[in-house]
């Protein structure tokens, strides 16, 4: 227990007594530490908390000196101030001006009899503190004993009551997506929204950091989980004492070994799961009705899925299907049997992240690739931007079950573009032109708009050309779509164009010509947002 003022003045061997009468809360002050000085203005040598004793060898007489030296005093954090009486010394009893000082600061005055030292009152404060922090010990080590022994039975669970029933302190324990594993108490289980945010944190940061906030006046704390992946989180309700904040630790490092017991535990289901997804991708044409069933019979009730190919970390390359495969997480995968530990980490990941998602690893050269097939509805760019950052990836289109198989193949061929562009790519029929512009060089772009559309920026109304001649491109070379879309007559919009071929040389009933103009205007497109004043491409550098 704390060393309170009430607890020294209890003392019948230090013999102190209060110089007023002092109320019960500040007696319940705690007692950090005893120290001695006789300094006019001893406030900047505290630390806070102290038992200050002195004898008045400089303490001033007039009323106005004490306040100003007792203010100094409690500005420095002083607990209490003693003074010390007896024979040969200044005071003999606690003069007037200090008592009056004190007691309208609120700071407790006692005085120290003749016949008791200092040093006895030091000794006193300190072998108290000692006492404490014993207690503290035996209390930690008694908590981290139960836990030890919850650990050994099955579960989180048990870990949890014991930690909440020895320290008061709720807990909880939610995976790497935020979705509740285990909690002390049922009242847990819905945690408020400060602490989703924090999970939310520390789920963005891995292993490399804790979290903590103030919520309604109660503290929140979330540590991450997990050896060397994150694994789940560890949410804290309550404020622990220095007892229980010295266990934290020690409960981290249960819980964590707990979550990567689990995770081997799953490593059956992970290898079923990779089967059932090789199985369903070895037949080349699978009846609708049996891929919606194996789907099924793994809970991905999707009407459509969609194929992800990742590419493992340190890979460069995709595997094709005829690569060997191996179970999401499983202790082999590569060619000469060794273990591909980050591919194989990654996709246990994901087949954790993807709800009824399918995941395995496929070997080729020149490195091994996760595939994975899940529901259309899945955001799956969240879960690679959580568990597969800086990793490249294509997601294909949604397919029906049955089809499968294509949208993985273009997920596949998408993976050059993502290593281009740094992001996952997404396979859109409106976003074909899209990647081929992206692949592209883009000083070596612009300068092939500049030469086909160059004629139309020299002319006095080259914005209005191009403009009506990307519009009659996008609607397909319809004329009436055209003319509404820019809010001008059909005739009007005829003539812009005949002499925007006038201008270039070019003729929109040829097919290479008409390649080559709507090409130049989804260029322009693109790099609207940085065009010069006019609306002409700024040129590149050194041109």
């Amino acid at each position: 227990m704390p060393l309170h003022l009430s607890d020294l003045l209890a003392r019948p061997d230090l013999r102190l007594s209060v110089a007023y009468d002092v109320p019960p809360p500040l007696l319940a002050r705690t007692i950090e530490a005893a120290t001695v000085s006789d300094l006019p203005a001893p406030g900047k040598w505290l630390q806070g908390g102290e038992l200050l004793m002195t004898i008045g060898l400089l303490l001033p007489e007039d009323p106005a000196a004490c306040r100003a030296y007792v203010r100094d005093v409690t500005e420095g954090g002083a607990a209490c101030l003693a003074l010390g009486l007896g024979q040969g010394l200044p005071y003999q009893e606690a003069p007037e001006p200090l008592t009056a000082a004190a007691e309208e600061a609120g700071l407790p005055l006692l005085t120290v009899p003749d016949g008791v030292p200092f040093i006895a009152v030091t000794k006193a404060v300190f072998e108290a503190r000692a006492e404490e922090q014993r207690e503290r010990l035996q209390r930690a080590f008694a908590t981290q004993r139960r836990l030890t022994a919850a650990a050994t039975g099955d579960g989180l669970r048990p870990m949890l009551a014991e930690w909440t029933a020895a320290t008061g302190v709720g807990a909880a324990v939610f995976d790497p997506l935020g979705r509740l594993l285990a909690a002390a108490e049922r009242a847990q289980r819905t945690p408020p929204a400060a602490a989703r945010d924090l999970i939310e944190r520390v789920a963005a940061r891995g292993l490399r950091g804790s979290a903590s906030s103030t919520a309604a006046g109660q503290q929140l704390e979330v540590q991450p989980l997990g050896a060397r992946r994150l694994r789940g989180m560890l949410l804290l309700t309550g404020r622990p004492d220095d007892a229980a904040r010295s266990v934290v630790p020690g409960l981290v490092s249960l819980l964590s070994l707990e979550l990567e017991r689990r995770h081997l535990r799953d490593e059956p289901e992970r290898r079923r799961r990779s089967a059932l997804l090789s199985e369903l991708l070895a037949e080349e044409d699978p009846a609708p009705g049996r891929a919606r069933d194996m789907l099924r019979s793994a809970g991905l009730t999707a009407e459509r899925v969609r194929g992800v190919v990742v590419a493992a970390e340190g890979g460069t390359g995709a595997g094709g299907a005829g690569g060997r495969t191996a179970g999401a997480g499983a202790a082999e995968g590569t060619a000469d049997g060794t273990a591909d530990g980050p591919a194989q980490e990654t996709a246990a990941d994901l087949a954790l992240a993807m709800p009824g998602g399918l995941v395995r690893v496929v070997d080729g050269a020149p490195g091994a690739v996760i595939e994975a097939v899940v529901g259309e509805d899945l955001d799956i760019r969240d879960v690679l931007a959580r568990f597969a950052p800086r990793c490249p990836a294509g997601i294909g289109p949604a397919t029906a079950p049955e089809a499968v198989r294509v949208s993985l193949r273009q997920a596949t061929g998408l993976l050059a573009v993502s290593r281009s562009s740094g992001e996952p790519a997404e396979a859109r029929q409106s976003q074909a032109s899209r990647l081929l512009l992206d692949l592209g060089d883009r000083r070596t772009l612009q300068g092939y708009a500049d030469t086909v559309l160059g004629p139309l920026d020299l002319a006095d109304n080259g914005e209005e050309l191009t403009a009506t001649l990307a519009a009659w491109l996008e609607t397909g070379g319809a004329w009436d779509a055209t003319s509404r879309r820019l809010g001008v007559h059909r005739h009007t919009v005829r003539n812009r164009l005949d002499k925007a071929m006038d201008l270039t040389g070019r003729r929109l009933d040829d097919p290479d010509d008409r390649f080559d103009l709507w090409l130049a205007t989804r260029i322009r497109r693109g790099d609207a947002s940085a065009t010069g004043a006019g609306g002409r491409p700024t040129p590149p550098p050194g041109r």
